[in-house]
């Protein structure tokens, strides 16, 4: 039987291997990463809920029978709701105050692949900023350098899995917020097509479908796995991706054949991509022409000006931050303000009240009209491939949004994410892949996109780059 310390390094789907060979137990499981979780998160502040209780008694007793059972596993405190179970989206507000009286859809479907949920993970105030830094948990650090972010809004997730204390952490993107701390964490971070995986009971779609939830992995496979445990239509729902061909777990390890990668780095921004993201897009080239695919330079043109596609996704951001913290405010019956909600969080719901139900419906038109228009750019390539970020991890508090002006910090954050946004407005699937550290031992992602509806190819070629290049031994200084 390998070593419990062993396991720490093991991916979701062989530690749930050993399970099935009776070669440890869940309880072993839960136990070692429960210690991993105390010993790192003094230092990292991922973990910000633990349900270490519930989970032991979950592991002495009759588990569900699925591809995960007995591997623990964490959820944001964002998105998947977890039943009885405390939830704060990272606002001062419902800390410690809400507890939901169901799971989510999603987390059914977790528990079910016989996930066992250990806690929840850190995030920023309502998901809203790609670093995890919120007043009411204070922020999470990086293991790769303890002063700068892990990104966000998975952030908790991104480090917790990064460190080892779990193989795989629930995660969701709005706006890159699985891919960007995927990059900034040296891990593997997939976005799903739009409404792969269900928002359900308690929502339609998110953000007019801005919002994919997914998961953090070490591995492909898990990710792959994952996904084929989770997706697929809920009762009910407005609307669902198209249904894959065959199991996603058959995708990884499948030949992609010769494929037409495109390649942008544009920001169309005044600033140019930090030279490492640049480095890391380069290596990323050689080693996919290395592979027998065909890469060119393309520029993705649109009759859609950049600003106002990012006025049309700050209309649905805002309007969705009025309509958050009016409901809290009514519900806990007090009166919105910066005691209750953090600065940028009162500066997006002041900027929502003023939009009116024509701006919102402009809004999701343009956007879908830019939806069309990536859509006949990739008539012409099977894969994009931009750099995950503009910039390798920054300081904390480099992006601090709660001064005066916090709009100014929401600006600044553009340069640090110029790439992902775009994509969660397209509903394509995406996906940041950790294949090159700089000079300072921080990972750089690469960014790749694919077509509405096709994860198995963005699995296959993550599959071989994962083989050609793998990452999975690359272990931050804080580690288990």
């Amino acid at each position: 039987m390998p070593h419990l310390k062993e396991i720490a390094f093991m991916d979701a789907m062989a530690q749930a291997e050993l399970i099935r060979k009776k070669e440890v137990t869940p309880l072993e499981l839960v136990d070692a990463a429960i210690d991993r979780i105390e010993r790192l998160n003094p230092q990292l502040n991922a973990v910000i809920t633990p349900m270490y209780e519930q989970a032991r008694e979950e592991a002495k007793g009759e588990l569900p029978q699925g591809p995960f059972t007995g591997v623990p596993f964490l959820l944001k405190d964002i998105g998947a709701m977890a039943k009885d179970a405390p939830m704060a989206l990272g606002n001062r507000v419902l800390k410690g105050v809400f507890k939901p009286d169901h799971d989510s859809e999603l987390t059914v479907r977790l528990r079910k692949a016989g996930f066992i949920i250990l806690g929840k993970t850190n995030t920023p105030e309502f998901g809203a900023l790609p670093t995890t830094e919120p007043l009411a948990f204070g922020p999470t650090h990086n293991p790769w350098d303890l002063e700068r972010t892990p990104g966000g809004s998975s952030g908790g997730a991104a480090a917790a899995v990064a460190s080892r204390m779990i193989a795989a952490a629930h995660g969701n993107d709005g706006g890159g917020s699985i891919r960007i701390p995927a990059s900034c964490c040296g891990v593997f971070g997939l976005k799903p097509t739009r409404a792969r995986n269900p928002a359900g009971p308690d929502f339609g779609d998110m953000l007019s479908g801005l919002i994919a939830e997914h998961a953090l992995t070490m591995s492909v496979r898990d990710s792959a796995a994952i996904l084929d445990a989770t997706s697929g239509p809920d009762i009910g729902d407005p609307y669902w991706a198209p249904p894959n061909a065959r199991p996603f777990l058959e995708e990884v390890g499948a030949n992609p054949g010769k494929l037409r990668i495109a390649v942008d780095i544009t920001t169309h921004l005044e600033e140019d991509p930090h030279p490492d993201c640049i480095k890391a897009v380069e290596h990323t080239v050689n080693l996919c022409r290395e592979l027998g695919h065909e890469v060119k330079e393309a520029s993705v043109e649109s009759t859609i000006k950049p600003l106002d596609l990012l006025r049309a996704f700050d209309t649905l951001w805002t309007s969705n931050a009025a309509n958050t913290v009016g409901a809290i405010a009514g519900m806990a019956k007090i009166e919105p303000s910066t005691e209750f909600f953090e600065p940028l969080t009162m500066a997006m719901y002041e900027m929502g009240k003023k939009q009116s139900a024509s701006d919102y419906m402009r809004a999701v038109t343009l956007i879908q009209r830019f939806s069309r228009e990536m859509a006949r750019f990739f008539m012409g390539c099977d894969v994009l491939l931009t750099p995950t970020l503009g910039e390798p991890p920054v300081k904390l508090g480099e992006l601090d949004a709660s001064g005066e002006n916090p709009m100014e910090a929401w600006k600044r954050m553009g340069r640090f994410t110029p790439y992902t946004a775009k994509f969660n407005a397209t509903g394509q699937p995406a996906m940041s892949i950790p294949l090159y550290w700089n000079g300072q031992n921080l990972p750089i992602g690469s960014h790749f996109v694919g077509r509405f509806g096709d994860e198995a190819t963005l699995f296959r070629l993550a599959a071989q780059l994962e083989k050609a290049c793998p990452w999975a031994d690359r272990l931050p200084p804080v580690c288990a």
